[in-house]
């Protein structure tokens, strides 16, 4: 049997992209694309997708290693964005390759979210030994910042989880692909901005710049921290409806 063509490929990829609906800006539009391109890749080659997990953690965790132990510049900026955007570009290309050969397996949801949890909490950590380690004039408490989205981001991922998997579990959500639905909304995704790991990750190349870094990340951590208040609400709102 001859192999499918980078068009067929990309074609059957778009037909078992997961729901846009809630996908923020840069994932919908820059991130799942770009993991289409991986996931096709990555078929040709013959990879499972728990293969392409391991080397989405690979680029990411090298990426947070490198942030934890740099100091701060244009060209380490760059090197950590880099390697964070690649790392969550494959992380798309797992699930995606996964529903292209039919489905993904509970083990790989496992270990996909394993890593997943793994990267949110360690990215922060690690901005929180790069902050103290260049505070600058800054005071050591603006260290809390970082630590702060470190709980937030774990908060919020737990919340996603567990909340999928009880609506799912009564019955009260089905799983839709994104050619199953109407158009999601523009306006929410670009609202949505601020909470997109993508558009975390593509901002440490202002590193550079630090204390514009430094404040852009700080205006992140609280405007996150909002959003998970508010969304906790809603969560349990729903939750409550079908117990």
């Amino acid at each position: 049997m001859s192999q499918p063509t980078w068009n067929q490929l990309r074609h059957d990829l778009a037909k078992a992209q997961k729901s846009n609906r809630n996908a923020p800006a840069y994932s919908r539009w820059v991130n799942r694309p770009l993991g289409r391109v991986f996931a096709a890749a990555a078929f040709k080659l013959g990879l499972t997708p728990n293969q392409v997990t391991a080397i989405s953690a690979v680029f990411t965790f090298a990426g947070i290693g490198v942030l934890a132990t740099g100091t701060p510049s244009w060209w380490l900026g760059i090197l950590v964005a880099g390697l964070l955007v690649l790392g969550y570009a494959l992380d798309s290309a797992d699930g995606q390759l996964a529903r292209l050969r039919g489905g993904g397996s509970p083990a790989g949801e496992w270990l996909d979210h394993v890593v997943d949890a793994t990267k949110l909490a360690t990215f922060h950590l690690a901005v929180a030994v790069f902050w103290f380690r260049s505070l600058g004039d800054w005071p050591l408490a603006t260290v809390f910042i970082p630590l702060a989205f470190a709980a937030q981001a774990s908060v919020w991922f737990f919340g996603i989880v567990i909340t999928d998997l009880v609506l799912r579990e009564r019955g009260a959500k089905q799983v839709k692909l994104a050619h199953q639905e109407e158009r999601p909304s523009t306006m929410m995704s670009l609202l949505g901005i601020p909470a997109d790991y993508g558009f975390l990750a593509l901002s440490m190349g202002l590193i550079g710049w630090f204390d514009g870094w430094r404040l852009l990340y700080a205006l992140l951590a609280v405007g996150n921290i909002g959003l998970l208040a508010v969304q906790l609400v809603r969560w349990y709102r729903r939750i409550a409806v079908v117990g």
